[in-house]
């Protein structure tokens, strides 16, 4: 017989700034190593040094996108909460109108386009 399946943890919210930070100087540290082998270093690994420069330029736009993010999701949730969605995603439709009008994505009587948080 089967054991009913245990709920699943709550999620961890972390700080996102210090493995990006870790990250970003990581990469900065090998391609200081690399400029600093200089000529030593062979014709054909030279293409190391984009790829430092690529994960230094992807850390440096996580690090100043993540708070972006963040805070999107934040607005959307408190959105959701507004309209008395369940489950925060949008997908549910529990935004009906209180007055028994039919309401558009910006709360007037056009209902032809979606909210901004729902799939079309």
């Amino acid at each position: 017989m089967r054991q009913p399946r245990r709920p699943d943890p709550e999620v961890l919210e972390g700080d996102y700034r210090v493995p990006t930070a870790l990250g970003t100087l990581a990469w900065l540290a090998a391609l200081l190593v690399l400029l600093a082998l200089g000529d030593r270093l062979a014709e054909e690994d030279r293409w190391w040094i984009g790829v430092c420069l690529t994960g230094i330029a992807l850390g440096v736009f996580g690090y100043l996108y993540i708070p972006r993010l963040l805070r999107k999701r934040a607005e959307a949730e408190e959105r959701n909460a507004e309209y008395g969605t369940a489950g925060g995603d949008g997908a549910s439709g529990g935004d009906a109108p209180e007055d028994g009008e039919e309401r558009g994505a910006d709360g007037a009587g056009d209902t032809t386009a979606p909210r901004p948080d729902q799939d079309p």
